[in-house]
């Protein structure tokens, strides 16, 4: 599946930028509130090693109490297996190659049970480029390190738009029809997801969308444009994680 293969060539693009960090920067505070950079790696980790024992027949979170929620079961995992940069870095590559791995070996068309429910092998690999890709804005950013947009943010933008009807759902929203029409990272092509003649749309930079549906731009600032009854809603609640 070609997800799997750009879930490969964001994995090496963030390895080889951590290969450079020093370990001071390892231990240095990441973008994600209360974390490191090797925090943030761990998570990772911990994440791709939870893809291989779903792929085992186990969800990953088998045995968390029902009434902890996704970002304090996550937390809580981090805070008790932290570790040196350079163990973490090596956990990471492993449980990386596992997963993948793991992906490659699934039934495409068996679902695989993941965090808010089964998902089939290809939307797993989707979820993962997804947090890889996040994740390397959060470690990036603070030093300045460049970290263009890519054209495997379709795969993210894809995501963040099938996700819109649970995310509307959470929030308390009303279902609605919502067309994406991005322009991909090149400038020149345009990524459209969701029924052509949906009432609602939201239009703009592809990377803008990827970034709010990650949680990693406030869509006020985000130069998207939402139309329709449920424009702004959709483009408010979107997300790419349970």
């Amino acid at each position: 599946m070609t997800v799997i293969d750009d879930l490969v060539a964001e994995a090496v693009r963030l390895d080889s930028i951590l290969s450079l960090l020093t370990e001071a920067q390892w231990l240095a505070d990441s973008a994600a509130d209360g974390w490191s950079v090797a925090d943030v790696v761990l998570h990772l980790a911990q994440g791709d090693e939870g893809v291989a024992t779903s792929a085992g027949g186990t969800g990953p979170r088998a045995g968390a109490a029902a009434d902890v929620t996704v970002d304090e079961w996550a937390a809580r995992m981090v805070e008790a297996e932290r570790a040196a940069p350079s163990e973490v870095f090596l956990r990471w590559r492993q449980s990386r190659d596992a997963a993948v791995a793991a992906l490659r070996d699934a039934d495409p068309q068996q679902p695989l049970q993941w965090v808010a429910g089964p998902v089939k092998p290809a939307t797993l690999a989707t979820t993962r480029l997804a947090e890889y890709w996040a994740h390397g804005l959060d470690i990036t950013g603070p030093f300045g390190i460049d970290f263009p947009d890519t054209s495997r943010l379709r795969h993210i933008a894809w995501l963040a738009h099938r996700t819109l009807p649970y995310a509307l759902s959470l929030a308390g929203e009303a279902p609605a029809a919502v067309r994406c029409s991005l322009t991909a990272p090149d400038g020149a092509t345009t990524w459209t997801f969701g029924p052509d003649d949906a009432e609602s749309e939201i239009s703009g930079p592809a990377g803008a969308f990827c970034r709010v549906a990650a949680q990693r731009l406030d869509p006020a600032v985000s130069g998207l444009h939402a139309t329709g009854p449920s424009g702004a809603a959709a483009l408010r609640v979107a997300r790419t994680y349970a």
